[in-house]
């Protein structure tokens, strides 16, 4: 797995690579996490048969902070992301987006027209008003991922409900990754939940032609399935 960054128009994004050079695969990642919630799959078979990356997305992880607070939107993520693929050459990978990830992955379907196929898991895909007591579970670890200031206890809680209850992985990598992200991040993506704040994926969903695969864990503790 190698470590590398790339230099979009108006920031550095940071990546990790996979040694595989088979048809490309982007991963996406969730919430105040970084690339490096993939490094199992990036040093597994997996990641040595297909080149498979994994970005931070801006603020998060070691790539730079958004240019504009607006920028932490699902638009801004998705231009991101789309500046990304093509400054990798990865236009027309697979894309594949946990939580935060999926919805980016949606909001950037139109961007990505050559893209073989997407892949989202953890992710209630939304309409607007966003039905967001149907859409998750009443797990008081969400609120962590829309707002600035998280303490480490709740940073705790938050990357602990990532995985099935009872699990053996151990949250600190996560943890860490919660901390350092911008806070601005999270506070600005809740403020961009509003009208004409992101298209409607309920009806992406629907009328995609590009191959979709929608996942979701059978012990899922955030999102409700």
């Amino acid at each position: 797995m190698k470590h590398q960054f790339v230099q979009l128009p108006t920031q550095k994004i940071a990546y990790y690579e996979s040694a595989g050079n088979g048809r490309p695969v982007m991963l996406i990642h969730g919430n105040s996490a970084s690339g490096l919630s993939y490094q199992k799959q990036l040093n597994s078979a997996f990641g040595e048969t297909y080149r498979v990356v994994a970005m931070d997305l801006p603020g998060h992880g070691e790539s730079d902070p958004a240019p504009e607070p607006t920028d932490y939107s699902l638009p801004g993520y998705a231009r991101a992301v789309a500046e990304t693929a093509k400054a990798l050459g990865m236009e027309d990978a697979v894309f594949v987006g946990w939580s935060l990830g999926g919805h980016i992955v949606l909001e950037a379907h139109n961007l990505l027209p050559q893209a073989k196929g997407f892949v989202i898991f953890g992710t209630p895909p939304l309409a607007f008003p966003p039905a967001m007591e149907t859409a998750f579970l009443p797990n008081p670890a969400v609120n962590v991922g829309f707002v600035a200031d998280v303490t480490k206890e709740q940073a705790t809680a938050y990357a602990s409900s990532f995985f099935a209850p009872n699990s053996s992985i151990d949250p600190a990598p996560f943890v860490a990754d919660v901390l350092r992200t911008d806070g601005n991040a999270r506070a600005n993506m809740a403020a961009s939940i509003q009208p004409n704040g992101y298209q409607d994926e309920i009806e992406i969903a629907a009328n995609l032609t590009t191959p979709l695969a929608i996942l979701h864990g059978a012990e899922e503790q955030l999102v409700n399935g």
